[in-house]
């Protein structure tokens, strides 16, 4: 299609967003991208293509050449296509005068530690925490708080590095793990955090603002499992009506996270735990939801980040129109993602039939094929499948999602002879 409308700018678009940048062409409007580091991380690499972009700027760590060669392009907005991006989209659309969040709190979009001493610092209430600098410090901190405790890379995304330690030697063993450690970009992890382990339900939030006026598209409830020796994978995630007390509560407390942070633009991916004591950020993504939450987003309510950022940027007036719109129900949905507790070369999943069977079984995006090696489910990028479920009463989606996660064991992967592990 032609495209006759001003560019659209992103910083490190990938598969995961996607979706984001086709919504910008729709509309009209040329995508050029911005690469903020000089190769792709290896975790994109399969997936990496710049055939729909208009431009593909590979920023060497010259600001003032990438500012020119964006520039050159006139932008009418520049933003972040993914967690990697969210400084630099910062400094260009600052630069360039368009809708930007600043650059003043940028570190504090970014840096787990910086971020949840920020929010703390403007009045909300934050997780106990502590920016080690050794083992020996690490395991000290956790000793004087006692109970458990969470390492995690000061920057990274995910649930990278992400260490669940019972006691002050597991968190050293967690420290010396985290700090010797590349991220999943392949940066060498600058800095290891160490915080009090949050008890309760944990929710995301997804929003998209507009000078400073927040909307929240969609909510998700995660359900977690402890398996394969990792405590707290989040096995589900499942839509939040928005008349639930819950809601609003988190919806309350998360704008409160954006406005410490200085979000005025754009999407945000908040993680926060509800506590018996209130809502607690976990952490913050000040940029697209990834696991394509956005289409199930708008299979629920028909509302997601997607068309509220593409408003967000080009369509301001309609985004604070329509900011306080009534947000409807059209169906409960859950995203589940199973948890193979085998390895090796897969030979099928005999069980797949019994799931698609169920009644609110509404698609699947499964990430081994047969042939395929199967990994020993362990994170975010190890999972083999997901499975999309989606119906009108509450009562049937929770219940077929309990058929789900019965199902998924040993019995749903089936292995090549000799390969089983």
């Amino acid at each position: 299609m032609p495209y006759d409308k001003g560019t659209v700018v992103m910083v490190d678009v990938y598969a995961p967003t996607l979706r984001l940048a086709r919504a910008f062409l729709a509309e009209g409007h040329p995508v050029v991208r911005v690469q903020s580091t000089p190769g792709v991380p290896p975790v994109y690499q399969g997936s990496f293509t710049t055939d729909e972009f208009a431009d593909n700027i590979v920023h060497v760590g010259d600001q003032e050449a990438t500012c020119k060669a964006v520039a050159a392009h006139e932008p009418v907005a520049v933003i972040t296509g993914g967690e990697l991006g969210v400084e630099l989209a910062d400094q260009l659309s600052q630069a360039l005068g368009l809708a930007t969040n600043g650059t003043r709190l940028s570190g504090a979009r970014r840096h787990k530690h910086t971020q949840i001493e920020t929010i703390k610092a403007a009045g909300l209430p934050g997780t106990r925490q502590h920016l080690a600098s050794s083992a020996d410090d690490a395991a000290a901190w956790h000793r004087e708080l006692g109970g458990r405790v969470v390492v995690k890379p000061v920057r990274s995304a995910g649930n990278d590095g992400v260490i669940f330690c019972a006691t002050p030697e597991d968190t050293a063993a967690a420290y010396e793990r985290n700090a010797e450690a590349t991220n999943i970009f392949s940066f060498r992890n600058e800095g290891v955090v160490v915080q009090e382990h949050l008890v309760g339900t944990e929710y995301a939030v997804n929003t998209v603002s507009r000078d400073g006026r927040h909307r929240a598209t969609d909510i998700w409830r995660y359900m977690k499992i402890s398996a394969n020796g990792v405590t707290d994978r989040i096995s589900a995630a499942v839509s939040v009506h928005p008349d639930s007390p819950e809601h609003a509560r988190l919806t309350a407390y998360g704008f409160g996270v954006l406005n410490a942070l200085e979000v005025r633009h754009g999407p945000a991916h908040l993680e926060i735990m509800l506590t018996c004591d209130g809502p607690r950020l976990v952490e913050a993504g000040i940029r697209l939801c990834g696991a394509d939450a956005a289409y199930f987003a708008q299979l629920s309510a028909g509302e997601s980040q997607i068309e509220r950022t593409v408003d967000c940027y080009l369509h301001p007036e309609r985004f604070l129109a329509t900011l306080d719109d009534v947000q409807r129900v059209e169906r409960h949905v859950a995203m589940a993602y199973l948890t193979s507790p085998v390895t090796g070369v897969l030979d099928g999943y005999p069980l797949l039939p019994e799931v698609q069977a169920l009644e609110s079984f509404h698609n699947l995006h499964i990430t081994v094929s047969e042939g395929g090696k199967l990994p020993l489910t362990i994170d975010d990028t190890s999972e083999p499948m997901m499975v999309g479920l989606a119906h009108a009463s509450e009562h049937v989606l929770a219940r077929d999602l309990n058929t789900v996660h019965y199902l998924d064991g040993a019995g749903f992967y089936r292995l090549r002879s000799g390969d089983a592990a």
